[in-house]
């Protein structure tokens, strides 16, 4: 009989990214965007004929598809080669060529708001003219005529709904990602209604929908630890009813209007639920999902429930369910030869940090007959943000060739109530550090690792905290790797994007005020200590972290004589559009981890 080898780490090299999608009212037509041909374009497949076609070629990665409910057009946003100033586009409804709508600038940046339902006028928001605040204008589509609607003022402004009949919209004014108000602005007049009964309270407004002509629904974390969501009497100002579910924080809703349900992801930790709620006087429905986390609700007109999800040991794909009907696979992106059971599915640790907070991880134990007993250990990005059970290409080829890996979530990471996703603000490197330093000396007291035997890999928050670590504890590990991670946090808050800038004080600090702190929270402070080889991974477009964040470490590291190697993306931002440059990062990283063991 034909004997074959075992599966190859390129193997996990041929999965694809998914990252959004849409559906026609009568869902004959379901869009999405993917790398599945080596770049970022549109594809299109009939939900009942599933074999994807390609629908618009741009190898750009768009921001958002929203189908003319009249199937006359699509809208979509392009950036340029990861900057992520995003231009709106318009396609034929059959696809084809992508003419662009609006964008002159290639600097200015427009967020897609919403389209009216006759498909005439599109709502969106731009830097242009504000880059810190943010304006909102509708463009009629008939006379290609833009009317100012809100000007942004005291911190980045972003409208979420529109009413239906256009008089009303909602505002979120963001003084930090975890102080979002949200506020009803009446277009007739003018006025701002704030729907938080405690504005000048910290918390965080996380969007809203309209209902009917007098309710919306919105999601708030006003007065509690976990986000829930509030139906809400917009015209005589009145809470109507609330949906609280105790340890999970509502993440994403969706309403549908013929049956009045309202759908609701919420976040628990490393994975995420999904209810309806049919009655707003009812115990919400718990509905089973087919992967762990969920990346994109949507309800079509008929009710079917349509998510874009992943899990750990499978990639993204798009899933429907057709009123209570099993879910059905819509799209098969599935790792090339490789079963779920020759991945490796985390399992969920927990440990005590330095002041007795619980962090929860996951751990990725290696296949015994790869694991050679040497462990990477993850940072995620963020920093507020979290490391979930969803399907990482890097993970599994990283398992593949006999490492484990340690993913911590220390505070800062969201899913584990307010006031632990606070915790990071000001404090970017004692408190978080810390939390990683407890969970490498659990790696070792546990038996999961050796002491010789720890790598250090991160990106973004994560490739800071990865430089941080490497240069004030560089006694763990063998070697490190950053991808686009922040090296000086001074420079670092005078580079990042406008309307970015009103945050970052309450995120990050005040230069002036909290030198001592960002100094000694600085990467680029430690580079005497910095001895072990590096690898460092930048994109050239990246708009978050720039590319002089890590221009600046690798050159001081190669004047002091360190082992470092620079590896730049010249057309990525801040991630991985193009499978040619994933494919050449992870070969990258594996080849250097093979190296330094």
């Amino acid at each position: 009989m034909i004997s074959f080898e075992k599966p190859t780490v390129e193997q996990f090299f041929q999965t694809y990214n998914i990252t959004n999608f849409a559906l026609n009212e009568d869902e004959s037509k379901l869009l999405f965007t993917s790398n599945l041909n080596g770049t970022m374009n549109i594809w299109a497949m009939n939900p009942d004929k599933p074999y994807p076609y390609l629908f618009a070629h741009s190898e750009q990665a768009s921001s958002f598809l929203k189908i003319d409910p009249k199937n006359r057009f699509v809208l979509t946003g392009f950036d340029h080669e990861g900057d992520e100033n995003v231009h709106i586009y318009g396609l034929p409804y059959e696809g084809g060529k992508p003419k662009k709508l609006i964008g002159e600038d290639a600097k200015d940046k427009y967020f897609f708001v919403d389209l009216t339902e006759d498909g005439e006028r599109m709502f969106y928001g731009t830097s242009e003219g504000n880059p810190q605040c943010l304006n909102t204008f509708v463009y009629d589509l008939q006379n290609q005529t833009h009317t100012l609607l809100h000007e942004g003022e005291g911190g980045p402004n972003f409208v979420t709904a529109v009413s239906d009949d256009e008089q009303f919209m909602v505002v979120i004014k963001m003084y930090a990602n975890t102080f979002k108000v949200g506020y009803v602005k009446n277009l007739k007049t003018g006025e701002l209604t704030p729907l938080s009964s405690a504005p000048n309270e910290v918390h965080s407004f996380e969007g809203a929908t309209f209902i009917s002509g007098e309710q919306l629904v919105y999601v708030t974390n006003q007065g509690e630890e976990y986000s829930y969501a509030v139906v809400y009497d917009y015209k005589n100002e009145k809470v109507l009813n609330t949906l609280k579910i105790e340890g999970e924080s509502i993440s994403e809703i969706e309403w549908h209007k013929d049956s009045e349900t309202l759908f609701a992801v919420t976040e628990r930790g490393v994975e995420d639920r999904l209810y309806k709620w049919s009655s707003f006087s009812s115990d919400p429905e718990l509905v089973p999902l087919p992967t762990d986390t969920i990346d994109q609700l949507t309800i079509s007109k008929s009710g079917n429930v349509y998510v874009l999800g992943r899990s750990g040991t499978q990639p993204f794909n798009i899933y429907r369910q057709k009123q209570k009907d099993t879910w059905e696979q819509l799209t098969e992106n599935r790792v090339l030869g490789v079963t779920q059971n020759d991945m490796v599915d985390p399992e969920v640790v927990s440990y005590k940090s330095f002041d007795g907070k619980e962090i929860e991880a996951l751990w990725f134990q290696a296949k015994p007959e790869n694991d050679e007993g040497y462990v990477v250990f993850w940072p995620h990005g963020g920093p507020q943000a979290s490391e979930r059970k969803s399907f990482r290409a890097m993970f599994q080829a990283i398992l593949n060739r006999g490492y484990s890996i340690f993913a911590p979530n220390f505070r800062g990471s969201t899913g584990y109530g307010a006031t632990f996703v606070k915790l990071v603000e000001q404090d970017w490197g004692e408190g978080p550090r810390l939390d990683c330093v407890e969970g490498i000396e659990w790696l070792f007291h546990s038996g999961k690792c050796d002491r010789d035997k720890l790598f250090v890999l991160g990106g973004s928050y994560g490739g800071y905290m990865t430089l941080l670590l490497a240069g004030r504890h560089p006694e763990y590990f063998k070697a490190v790797v950053d991808i686009f991670g922040v090296s000086n946090l001074f420079t670092f808050i005078n580079s990042v994007p406008e309307h970015w800038k009103p945050i970052m004080e309450r995120w990050v600090g005040d230069p002036e005020r909290d030198k001592e702190r960002l100094t000694k929270d600085s990467p680029i402070t430690y580079l005497s200590t910095m001895t072990k080889p590096m690898l460092v991974v930048q994109g050239a477009n990246d708009p978050r972290v720039v590319k002089e964040e890590s221009d600046q470490i690798v050159d001081a590291l190669k004047k002091q004589g360190t082992d470092v190697k620079y590896v730049v993306l010249n057309d990525e931002g801040h991630g991985f559009s193009k499978k040619k440059n994933e494919i050449k990062v992870y070969e990258e990283i594996l080849d250097f981890l093979e190296k330094h063991k």
